[in-house]
């Protein structure tokens, strides 16, 4: 009988051992909390102060139930189990935030995706194949890029290309489908370019081969906590973001960060004007400045207006979709009553999941603005995702967020800028005001500097509208 009672003794030590083991693990994983935390920037110096408070008070009281008598301890082991599940869970949530800033953010190079292309019926299945075919070359624009690519060709099939120059990208295409030569060489970001002058050009031709060239974006010094501006792309690429590619969506996001004001100017994508750098005194479409690189988008627009663009980001608009959707949809005000893909929209508050935002975001021939209200829907859509983005409700689903983000979005905003960001999002709480405006103009056919003589319509600006854009810019980073 005494043995019997020593030995439950015993049992009764070994489960307070267990027990205290336990609450060290808790321990552990509340310093790994709190050192993530810090680390990322993200949470705000008071928040993580009250974090530690609390952290050390549940250790000591899952601790110090250990050395109760009666059963309570192992209320004390119940609930340290649970906070450390919680604490594991938060670890691994602020390490995937992080990894997604860092993913997502620091973008500081541009990609030009060079390109060998045949037509689809060529009996040639890569470059050797290929290496005494006649290559077509354009000479109009990027010259350097196709340099560099005519010389990695070289180097590949180990001999001299025999080449044919035409003095533009649609002519060199019309050659190929013609049977003048045998492959094109050119910047796949001209494909949209040369499917507007020749019908049906894509299904013709196949890529045969290959080969990016990285050229790195200049950066400038940045501060999240004075007022800026961010020129938002978007782009209707799949593949890697960071290929030039025509940019359909332009909007320039100006935010002051003291007053909580966010301005959102759109410029229509056929907007008629100069492209520094690279066309001189020669007219193209703003789209069309993409295809040279976001930096060339940027500075066309900081010339428009007069302002100075801190930071961009690029998002790819068949990502939308994924974004709308993780948010657990938007809510989007449209200013008509209309039908696109199938959806029907109503004047007002509509709930949008993300199919649905991306057809409204799309739809321009409902419309008598055609262009210019499709880009105050995208304006609109923009405003619902900022405006989810920057409630607490973003918390429930950081996670499929985060996963979709990632692929689809890319920013030269440092990992740092944009923790600093959240930061004082979470430090202060204050709701944002957002305010959206457009530029309009006179519509126009013209020839246009990336593509030739062929007349394209064109939008001229009316620069009465774009002074006073730019005046209301200047008072949103000013605080007025």
């Amino acid at each position: 009988m005494v043995q019997h009672s020593h030995s439950h003794g015993g049992g009764k030590k070994q489960k307070h051992l267990a027990g205290k083991l336990i609450a060290l693990v808790q321990l552990i994983l509340s310093v790994a909390f709190i050192i993530v935390a810090w680390n990322s920037g993200m949470v705000p110096v008071k928040y993580l102060i009250a974090v530690i408070v609390v952290l050390f008070l549940l250790f000591a009281l899952t601790f110090g139930l250990q050395y109760v008598k009666n059963k309570i301890f192992i209320l004390g082991i119940v609930l340290s189990v649970l906070i450390s599940i919680c604490l594991a869970v938060g670890v691994v949530y602020l390490s995937k935030a992080n990894r997604l800033l860092e993913d997502v953010g620091g973008a500081t190079y541009k990609t030009d995706n060079m390109i060998v292309v045949v037509k689809k019926d060529d009996l040639a299945q890569n470059l050797l194949d290929a290496g005494n075919y006649r290559f077509g070359t354009q000479t109009a624009v990027d010259q350097e890029n196709t340099r560099l690519m005519k010389e990695d060709i070289e180097s590949a099939v180990g001999r001299e290309l025999l080449v044919v120059e035409y003095p533009s990208i649609q002519e060199e295409a019309q050659a190929l489908l013609d049977g003048t030569i045998d492959a094109a060489i050119y910047n796949e970001a001209f494909a949209g370019i040369i499917e507007d002058s020749i019908e049906g050009y894509s299904d013709q031709v196949r890529i045969l081969y290959q080969y990016g060239i990285d050229t790195p974006i200049e950066q400038e010094e940045t501060n999240v906590e004075e007022p800026f501006n961010v020129y938002i792309s978007g782009i209707d690429v799949s593949g890697p973001i960071t290929t030039n590619s025509r940019s359909d969506v332009n909007i320039i996001m100006t935010v002051n960060p003291n007053t909580k004001k966010i301005l959102l100017t759109t410029t229509p994508r056929d907007y008629y004007v100069t492209l520094p750098g690279v066309s001189g005194e020669s007219r193209d479409k703003l789209t069309h400045a993409g295809i040279y690189g976001v930096d060339v988008s940027m500075s066309t627009l900081e010339n428009l207006y007069g302002i100075d663009i801190t930071y961009y980001a690029r998002v790819n608009f068949t990502s939308l979709v994924t974004i709308v959707d993780a948010l657990g949809g938007v809510d989007v005000n449209s200013e008509y009553a209309f039908e696109a893909g199938g959806y029907q929209f109503q004047q007002g508050i509509n709930t949008l999941n993300g199919d649905q935002a991306l057809a409204f975001s799309r739809e321009r021939y409902s419309f008598t603005e055609g262009d210019n209200q499709r880009g105050r829907n995208q304006e609109a859509v923009l405003t619902a995702i900022l405006q989810k983005a920057m409630s607490p409700a973003i918390l429930t689903n950081a996670n499929q967020i985060i996963a979709s983000v990632s692929d689809s979005v890319e920013t030269n905003m440092t990992q740092e800028d944009m923790a600093k960001f959240i930061n004082m999002q979470l430090s202060d709480g204050a709701s944002w005001s957002i305010e959206s405006q457009a530029a309009t103009g006179t519509g126009d056919n013209q020839a246009c500097f990336s593509s030739g003589s062929q007349l394209l319509y064109v939008m001229w600006p009316d620069d009465a509208v774009v002074a006073s854009l730019s005046s209301k810019m200047q008072q949103i980073l000013s605080g007025q």
